[in-house]
């Protein structure tokens, strides 16, 4: 007989559950290295629930404790009929690691683009983040693209 407490569940995210979200969102930014203002955390949050935005956020929880979070947009692509489906931001807490949490994130992730029959289901790391690699290179291939960017 299993705990219903002790059961991991990844579902879409409550708007009550900012509270919840935010340390995780901030604990996320500083592996990161990066400082994102309050003003584009909280726009973040509002889209989503706005239904005109693309922009999705689905979290781990064990109970009633958010243990991780996965953000994910639609979009459309010059390369498909159908959308893509990009996997923006994934984070499990320290606690919360060792126990598939990331990879049941990524595969809730997975469903919603197939749901919408997405032609391709794609996400981006840092060199550096050698743990995350382990789950990605378990989970998925890597392609070899290499990233570039413009400040704008």
């Amino acid at each position: 007989m299993t705990d219903k407490n002790s059961e991991i569940s990844v579902v879409a995210v409550q708007q009550d559950e900012y509270l919840q979200w935010l340390p995780l969102w901030e604990k996320y930014q500083q592996f990161y290295e990066v400082s994102l203002s309050e003003e584009t955390t909280r726009e973040t949050w509002r889209r989503f629930f706005n239904p005109e935005q693309p922009v999705w956020c689905a979290v781990a929880r064990q109970g009633t404790t958010v243990l991780g979070f996965v953000h994910y947009v639609f979009h459309g692509s010059t390369w498909s009929v159908n959308d893509f489906c990009y996997l923006e931001d994934l984070f499990v807490t320290e606690n919360g690691r060792g126990k598939h949490i990331g990879k049941q994130l990524i595969e809730y992730v997975k469903r919603q683009a197939s749901e919408r029959q997405c032609g391709r289901l794609y996400w981006h790391t840092q060199e550096k983040n050698t743990t995350a690699q382990r789950l990605y290179d378990w989970v998925a291939e890597k392609p070899g693209v290499i990233e570039y960017r413009l400040a704008l």
